[in-house]
């Protein structure tokens, strides 16, 4: 089978565009979003580049790291630890980091996120270390802050940025635990038996409070009811008095006439013959004046009684 000059020529231009294809796409990258690519000429640092349209020299340049910026966290492994007052703890926790130079982050540390968990085990340790047992639980998120400052320090030549540390567990010795548990119940029953004694005070106090209340008030009442009695009893005395004051004046002015004279004189009669029916049925002696006691010699005595009255009212 013999090749002819036409499929020479249309076998070297398929091959040319093929090596063009090629090369154009080893000359062109696309960089996606949030991510950094180091590339290397004949391996030295060449450039960094961004999310986006970037060009390569074919067969020179070459992609050496991919670096992603994104937030990530990473799980720091259980670790043993121990408190300022020598208690032994088992601590993890979680950590959070950012790329912030892909550039240190490629050249300035082998491994980066290796080297920043190890960096938090060892300042975690250093910071419990500073404290007592009962701080760590209480405390847990200043220290959360300092482990993360102390990071950062460190981690700064590799480009790589700790955004937060959080301590997921933290595991005292079971006697250490007991004793914890005991403690607290003892401070439940503590706090339970305070509550119980200031309810028994404040109910005291309330049961006092409403019997000197409950005085005060009675005696308010008795006050005010004495009051009004005195009162109602003034008014009495003072209407009764009115009344006898408006009683003699009345008399006063009747016994002045003629009519008023015989009808006092029959009136006085009347009461001196019912007294000494009176002194007769009460008494076994019965003592009878020297002169006449006929009913005519007691209205004679009642009028000059009366008579002489009359006389000491007109030289008055």
């Amino acid at each position: 089978m013999s090749i002819t000059l036409m499929d020479v020529i249309f076998n070297f231009w398929t091959a040319l565009a093929v090596l063009v294809f090629i090369v154009l796409k080893s000359s062109i990258k696309f960089v996606p979003q949030n991510r950094a690519y180091v590339v290397e000429r004949f391996g030295r640092y060449q450039k960094t580049m961004v999310a986006g349209l970037n060009g390569l020299i074919p067969f020179m340049d070459k992609v050496a790291y991919n670096q992603s910026l994104k937030e990530h966290a990473y799980d720091v492994p259980s670790q043993a630890a121990i408190t300022k007052d020598n208690i032994s703890l088992i601590v993890d926790g979680v950590l959070y980091l950012k790329v912030l130079d892909p550039y240190k982050a490629s050249y300035g540390v082998d491994n980066y996120v290796y080297a920043v968990t190890q960096l938090a085990q060892t300042t975690m340790r250093s910071e419990i270390g500073k404290i007592d047992l009962d701080k760590t639980f209480e405390e847990r998120e200043s220290l959360n802050i300092n482990i993360v400052n102390s990071i950062n320090v460190a981690s700064e030549p590799w480009g790589v940025q700790v955004l937060r540390y959080e301590i997921k567990d933290i595991q005292p010795p079971r006697t250490i635990l007991d004793a914890m548990e005991r403690q607290m119940k003892a401070e439940r029953e503590k706090r339970a038996t305070i509550l119980e004694s200031e309810g028994h005070r404040q109910s005291a106090i309330n049961v006092a409070e409403g019997a000197k209340q409950a005085q005060v008030l009675a005696a308010e009442a008795d006050k005010a009811e004495q009051i009004l009695r005195a009162e109602g009893e003034a008014q009495a005395i003072v209407a009764v008095a009115e009344a006898q004051a408006n009683a003699l004046d009345t008399v006063g002015k009747v016994a002045a006439t003629p009519e008023g004279q015989k009808a006092i004189q029959l009136d006085l009669a009347v009461k001196a013959i019912e007294a000494k029916k009176q002194i007769a049925r009460e008494s076994t002696v019965v003592l009878l004046p020297d002169g006449n006691s006929s009913p005519a010699s007691v209205v004679a005595e009642a009028m000059t009684i009366i008579g002489t009255l009359n006389t000491t009212n007109k030289a008055s």
